[in-house]
Formats: structure tokens, C-alpha cells, sequence
């Protein structure tokens, strides 16, 4: 059977070596040697053509909302709203919902470097998590629940660095530390599918060139992360200067801040940020909903939904189910 271009024997030798209990202490230059010889190969297979047409990491857009059942900003508005983190949790995935309106504050991050921070009067609305990177984004989102010793930041520098599509070979200092905490090493060989090198200047214009302007902003955001996170001596302001543009997007007066989507599972769900890492989101569920579902169980998990705007130019937010304390 033909393998991918990538030599399967190198695969095979960095699965193998990331699968042993401490591997990158006790076999790192082995292990840097047989990644090194998979990224030299995949990268000098990458023509400008592929370069051009490789997918995002997470490719979730406003064209991935379904606006149908939408309400605005004043429907329930005289509801009163309980802690949704007091419901109970559903394990690993999130919270049990009942009948009734509910509240959350919680820690979001942005998916998308090169963009506006949330402003005042964007909306946002619901839509899945799409991608090639989706596994190991939700992987992470879930993982940190189970780490509260990782810092929101590191665990962000992460985020973007999965974005800009980095190859973990690449991976120097915290962010490194952070994935090898929070993944495992199976999840870990999942980032080098599709991810990227360091691009030399040339094949950047060249790239460039061919792109409209507000995707040459992110193209060029996201190979300054991955020269940034492969240096290994950084600091998040540093990620934070390509990842975040200065000034705000215009907000769409079709899509108000404070609209509601109708989730796929038939609730009501939206979102507030307060800048990118943090979010306040509000659920309404029905009565009649609870009744239709007949003691089947109502989940809400957050660290699959996206609360996407309806401007391009501001930043996607992925949901957890971590409440800020206060």
C-alpha cells in the first residue's frame, strides 16, 4: 500500500518514541533527529500551489452559523438567570441542563491570530467546531479542566500556536511544556498533520502576492507565531502583538450584540466577551424541550462551540466549561 510522502518508517519511529513514559527526557535527541527528518522532507515537498491551498487548523466562519430560530437581543429580556455552574456536571463534558435561564462567566480563547479583539456592540453567535486541528483544540479545552495549574495564558500561546499550524518539532520553551502536559502523545502526532515550517521571506511575499489583504495579515501573523514559539525565549505580550490587531472591527448592525442562535440541541445559547478570554454566556432552555426529551439527558459542553462573529475581521472564541471565579 503507498504511503503519504512523509517516510512511514520515520512516522513510525516518532509515534513509537513520543508512546514512551518520559521519551522527551530520556530520548529527546533521538526523537528531535527523526522529527527533524519528517519536517525536512515535508517541507521541501511544499510548493507554493499547496502552500496556498492548505486548510486551517480551525476553520469555523460566520458561514457556519444557522441563523435559523434566531432571536433578538430583547427575547426573555425580563428572565432572571441562574449560576450555571451550579448545575451538575456531566463528568469530563460539561453541565446537565434543566428547564429555565442560566449564566456563566467563563474562560474563552481566541482561534484566530492576525485579527480585531471583541468590541462593544459585535455579535456573535453559535457554530461547531470545524477544522483539522478540531480533535486537538477540544482535547486542550478539556485537558486544562484537569490542569488548573496551567495558566490561561500558556494554555492560549498554545491555542495560537496550533492556529498559525507549527509542526511540534518546532515547539521550544513553555509552549511546549504546556502540549506535553495537557495532550497525549497520540494527540501530540496529531499536530503535525498539515502544520507548517518556518517560511524563508521569499515564499512569504511570494504567497503573499497571491492573497487578498486581510488574509495576508493572518498568513503573515501566523508564520511570525511559529518563528516566535521556535525561538523558545518569548513572553505572551510577544504572541499577543501578531495574534491581536490594534484598533476594532466594525460591527454588523444585522447581527446585534446580545443575539440569541438556536442551538442544534434545541436551546437557546449567547454570548457577551469581555475582550478574548472571557466570555459571559447566557442559555435559555424550554420547558416544552425538556418534556419533548422525555428524561433523556440535556448536555451542555462548551468546549465544542464557538462563538463566532458576524464581523471577519474580529476573532473566533472557543467556549469552556471552566467558570472565572471571582
Amino acid at each position: 500500500m503507498k504511503r503519504n510522502s512523509i517516510p512511514y518508517a520515520l512516522v513510525v519511529v516518532f509515534a513509537f518514541l513520543l508512546n514512551l513514559q518520559g521519551a522527551h527526557a530520556q530520548f529527546g535527541g533521538l526523537l528531535d533527529k527523526a522529527s527533524k527528518a519528517v519536517a525536512s522532507k515535508g517541507s521541501k515537498m511544499l510548493g507554493l500551489d499547496k502552500l496556498l491551498k492548505e486548510p486551517d487548523a480551525i476553520s469555523t466562519s460566520f458561514e457556519d452559523v444557522n441563523r435559523k430560530g434566531e432571536q433578538m437581543p430583547d427575547f426573555q429580556n425580563t428572565a432572571v438567570y441562574k449560576p450555571l455552574e451550579n448545575l451538575t456536571k456531566n463528568g469530563q463534558d460539561g453541565y446537565l441542563l434543566e428547564a429555565g435561564h442560566f449564566e456563566m462567566t467563563n474562560k474563552s480563547y481566541c482561534l484566530k491570530a492576525g485579527t480585531y479583539a471583541p468590541s462593544k456592540g459585535d455579535g456573535y453567535m453559535y457554530a461547531p467546531t470545524l477544522g483539522k486541528k478540531r480533535e486537538v483544540v477540544i482535547a486542550i479545552l478539556k485537558s486544562a479542566e484537569r490542569h488548573p495549574e496551567v495558566s490561561q495564558s500558556s494554555i492560549q500561546m498554545l491555542l495560537w500556536t496550533i492556529i498559525a499550524k507549527t509542526k511540534f518539532i518546532d515547539y521550544a520553551g513553555e509552549v511546549k511544556e504546556t502540549a506535553l502536559k495537557l495532550l497525549s502523545p497520540e494527540q501530540l502526532l496529531l499536530l503535525e498533520g498539515g502544520a507548517l515550517g518556518i517560511l524563508p521571506f521569499d515564499v512569504v511575499q511570494k504567497a503573499k502576492d497571491q492573497m487578498p489583504p486581510a488574509v495576508q495579515t493572518i498568513f503573515e501573523a501566523e508564520n511570525n507565531i511559529r518563528q516566535l514559539v521556535s525561538s523558545g525565549n518569548y513572553s505572551y505580550a510577544e504572541f499577543e502583538k501578531y495574534a491581536i490587531m490594534a484598533g476594532m472591527a466594525e460591527p454588523r448592525t444585522d447581527v446585534p450584540s446580545g443575539i440569541w442562535t438556536l442551538h442544534p440541541d434545541g436551546y437557546y445559547v449567547r454570548y457577551f466577551p469581555s475582550g478574548y478570554s472571557m466570555t459571559k454566556v447566557q442559555i435559555y432552555v424550554p420547558e416544552e424541550l425538556i418534556t419533548k426529551l422525555k428524561g433523556k439527558k440535556l448536555i451542555y459542553d462548551a468546549t465544542d462551540d464557538i462563538a463566532c462573529p458576524a464581523n471577519t475581521g474580529s476573532q473566533r472564541l472557543a467556549q469552556t466549561n471552566e467558570p472565572i471565579k471571582h
